[in-house]
């Protein structure tokens, strides 16, 4: 019976090589050796990169999230079509156009032109007259979004392009320059008389940007602006000359009149920002006690019956005395 062998424990295991009797150490860095020389590498080149790079920024890169972090380099990213509307969106002339507040300025300059040819005014009056209002609406927008930008800033976005930081005040200065250069003889080639009286609903359109619009008496700038525009059409005429009549009575009144349904409607969509704000003008006070549903009723109705009004008085007893 041969003896027991006992197995001797050392720290290099010991190998018996087949077809040999002699046994090999292998320590314990050369095992790990091995394990990494039966892995496979993933990529030697990625590898050396990454640790050249780790040595330069003085920390490990993580080569995995780099390589999918990367584009293809033989596939360049498309320009989708939301980026490019998003590029001319932001082109300042375009930027310039959404200051000038052009649904109201349109709608006011259709408007207008359309009552100088219910007038019988010839058609070059009737464009001359579309672009002088045109001109004369854009220069209050961008007033109004210069004066209101700090405020409008609060909220971002506001939709303004001045307010949300997209266009510069200093650009919207010069715009709103160059189209008072523009309307002062627009203006005065309607009749001299007549540009004055537009020039004069101009400046207190101005004026209504800065005062009276906090409080109860928001409504009299536009009431009075409005007031001022039967008398651009019934002095109007074409190269500067003096034409026409006083305007009639029962029109300015009316026309005035719009223009406080007018100032309603256009306050509606700020209403909760001019309350948080601590405004109070009068569209507010009374959508405090009535809501802006019915208030918003009420300035439709008010503003239908008053054109209503114009056209049966126009047709009446005309424009002008």
């Amino acid at each position: 019976m041969s003896p027991r062998l006992r197995r001797r424990r050392t720290e290099p295991a010991e190998q018996n090589v087949a077809g040999t009797g002699s046994t090999t150490t292998t320590t314990a860095p050369e095992k790990q050796a091995e394990k990494s020389a039966e892995r496979p590498s993933e990529d030697p080149v990625r590898g050396a990169t990454a640790e050249l790079t780790g040595k330069l920024a003085g920390k490990t890169t993580d080569t995995t999230t780099v390589e999918a972090a990367k584009p293809p380099p033989d596939e360049p990213a498309p320009t989708t079509g939301r980026e490019r509307r998003r590029t001319l969106a932001h082109a300042t002339p375009i930027l310039l156009l959404r200051a000038a507040h052009p649904r109201q300025a349109v709608l006011t300059a259709v408007g207008l032109a359309a009552a100088a040819a219910l007038a019988g005014r010839p058609g070059r009056e009737v464009g001359l007259v579309f672009a002088t209002v045109l001109v004369g609406q854009a220069v209050l927008g961008w007033h109004n979004d210069l004066v209101d930008r700090r405020r409008d800033a609060q909220r971002l976005p506001s939709g303004k392009p001045i307010a949300d930081g997209y266009l510069d005040p200093a650009t919207a200065w010069f715009a709103l320059s160059c189209g008072l250069l523009l309307l002062v003889p627009l203006a005065v080639t309607n009749g001299v008389t007549a540009g004055c009286f537009y020039l004069a609903s101009v400046g207190l359109g101005l004026m209504g940007n800065v005062v009276l619009r906090q409080g109860w008496f928001s409504w009299l700038t536009w009431a009075a602006a409005y007031a001022l525009y039967p008398g651009f059409l019934s002095y109007g005429g074409w190269g500067g000359q003096t034409t026409g009549n006083p305007p009639e009575i029962a029109m300015v009144v009316l026309a005035a009149l719009l223009g406080v349904g007018v100032h309603f409607l256009c306050a509606l969509p700020g209403l909760v920002a001019d309350h948080e704000d601590g405004i109070r003008h009068l569209p507010l006070r009374i959508a405090l006690k009535i809501g802006a549903t019915r208030l918003l009723v009420v300035a439709l109705a008010w503003t239908a019956l008053t054109l209503v009004g114009l056209l049966l008085v126009g047709n009446a007893v005309g424009l002008s005395q």
